[in-house]
């Protein structure tokens, strides 16, 4: 058996001699496979396929602001009997500009003087290596008195909370601290952290608190 290869420009063309009794059978093949010319192919004849609806045209009604995931919220509380009747315990809470005197990590309270209901809260704290500084403004909730103060921010550092006073005597009642707050975003990492940490400084104010009413209390 003997065969031939034969190139040309456009095809390949390979010829097969086949020796049968004595006789020579020639096939033919021509490869499916074209050999194509070494010239740079035209802008014409270079298509993209793109699929329809790829591209959108910008859009004023677009949100350009990337996904913000849900926060967590955590919930933290205090209790601490103190030496002070309930009613005691409850004015001198009420007294919200003045709770920079025992809350360590607020650092100013400012009622707003054509709307009481509301007030406008700052908080300064060194913590877990940062200079933390947040603000809100709250409304205080309708209270009953001498057992409950609450209250829920309306813009601001997401927060709402409650103080509750449950009597023990004629002189001296427990209260209840309580507050929830979305973890800000900085302080993500450290969010296990941060609920203990937050419930230490409120027994910590409570225990001013306990302080600072009583001081009053016996100046009334």
């Amino acid at each position: 058996m003997s065969s031939s290869l034969a190139i040309s420009s456009s095809s390949l063309r390979l010829t097969h001699v086949f020796p049968t009794n004595g006789n020579a059978i020639l096939f033919n093949a021509i490869s499916s496979c074209r050999v194509s010319s070494l010239k740079p192919p035209s802008l014409n004849s270079i298509f993209i396929r793109i699929p329809f609806g790829s591209f959108k045209k910008a859009s004023f009604f677009t949100s350009s602001r990337p996904f913000s995931p849900v926060m967590e919220w955590q919930d933290c509380t205090a209790k601490m009997e103190i030496d002070v009747p309930a009613s005691v315990a409850y004015k001198c809470y009420s007294d919200r500009e003045a709770i920079p005197n025992w809350m360590p990590f607020i650092s100013s309270v400012q009622v707003l003087e054509d709307k009481p209901d509301l007030s406008r809260w700052s908080l300064k704290y060194n913590a877990f290596g940062r200079d933390l500084e947040y603000s809100w403004l709250a409304r205080n909730m309708q209270p009953i008195p001498d057992q409950k103060i609450h209250w829920r921010s309306l813009e601001g550092l997401p927060n709402r909370g409650a103080v509750r006073f449950y009597p023990k005597g004629p002189s001296s009642c427990l209260i209840e601290l309580t507050v929830s707050y979305e973890v800000p975003q900085l302080l993500a990492p450290v969010a296990s952290a941060l609920q203990p940490f937050l419930e230490n400084l409120l027994k910590s104010g409570l225990d001013r608190f306990a302080k600072y009413a009583k001081s009053s209390g016996s100046t009334r």
